[in-house]
């Protein structure tokens, strides 16, 4: 059986679309724990209607406040051999379920099955969601996800499956750290689990203005950054190495403060001639090339520009740098 928690609040528009792509299902050995986030409006009463005509639909009201006491809630009332998280604003494809589950039997445990995802809206996709979309889909046709996991979350939060052994190998949702479904994905990384390909796409991702990944604090950009850093620090970082950090913009000097809390030592790099041998932060900026005089060093770097990632790749490439291993982009 496959368990679906669904955290929900005010999402009275969105969740017959919901619940009803769970009813549409091909694969039917499912149940559903959604847990009231004290919602306001009709959301609860549309649920509730659901688990009067179905009983593998269950409802229960979030005793706390916010989507990881919604989910522990969820988790603790459910009893599949499967887990999979839905979120009560998006729809999934018919053979969303079949699919991950038939991964899952084929490859057995130590594994996460996901799925491609397609954004929609009333009002279109921007440019920014739709390269998004095709980044997240072109890593999950090869299953290379964690390979650039310190970007972005590489596995969307509503469309990932693992056997609940796996789950609580992982700690489930047992951390207080947003974004929950970041941080979730770094903690699969950290037990190995490795990535299913999938080439289907699985998930219809709906975008608009109130949807809470927009409008809660929870997903500013700073928190985005501490986590990064955080897992960073904990599984990749090599401490016998110099830590490098590219980048004097807003994101580099976010990530500066935090080295320099944390007291972590780190050499500062950027190619910008208004910045380089500058004080910030009493760290002194120096010229990329500095990376040559430096044996071994592992690289953040938190250049946004496609076209200077693009060079920087180029460069770090001729001096025998590997992704993942040597350098690591933070965005």
């Amino acid at each position: 059986m496959v368990s679906i928690l669904i955290p929900f609040k005010n999402t009275e528009e969105f969740l017959i679309d919901c619940i009803d792509s769970i009813l549409n299902q091909t694969y039917k050995d499912w149940e559903v724990i959604a847990v009231n986030d004290h919602s306001t409006d009709k959301s609860l009463q549309i649920v509730t209607s659901y688990t009067l005509k179905n009983s593998k639909v269950k409802v229960y009201t979030n005793a706390g406040n916010g989507i990881i006491p919604a989910l522990k809630l969820a988790y603790s009332k459910s009893s599949g051999e499967f887990i999979t998280r839905m979120d009560s604003d998006d729809i999934m494809k018919p053979n969303r379920l079949q699919i991950m589950v038939d991964s899952l039997q084929k490859m057995g445990k130590g594994h996460v099955a996901v799925g491609q995802v397609k954004y929609f809206s009333n009002r279109g996709i921007s440019d920014g969601y739709s390269r998004y979309e095709k980044w997240l889909n072109g890593l999950t046709a090869k299953g290379t996800n964690y390979s650039e996991i310190y970007k972005e979350c590489v596995i969307p939060s509503p469309c990932w499956m693992v056997f609940r052994e796996d789950f609580e190998e992982c700690r489930a949702f047992n951390s207080e750290r947003y974004p929950e479904d970041y941080d979730l994905t770094f903690r699969f990384y950290e037990k190995k689990l490795q990535i299913i390909p999938c080439n289907h796409i699985l998930l219809l991702w709906r975008d608009y203005d109130s949807r809470t990944s927009r409008t809660h604090e929870h997903y500013a950009q700073n928190y985005f950054l501490d986590i990064k850093l955080h897992y960073f620090l904990r599984l990749d970082f090599d401490e016998k190495r110099p830590l490098v950090l590219w980048g004097g913009g807003f994101k580099g000097k976010e990530i500066a403060k935090s080295l320099i809390k944390k007291q972590v030592d780190f050499i500062w790099l950027c190619d910008n001639p208004n910045k380089i041998n500058k004080n910030i932060y009493e760290q002194n900026l120096y010229h990329f090339s500095k990376l040559e005089t430096l044996e071994k060093p592992q690289s953040i770097i938190t250049v946004a520009n496609e076209n200077a990632q693009l060079e920087i790749k180029n460069y770090l490439k001729k001096l025998g740098n590997e992704p993942a291993k040597d350098y690591f982009f933070f965005c």
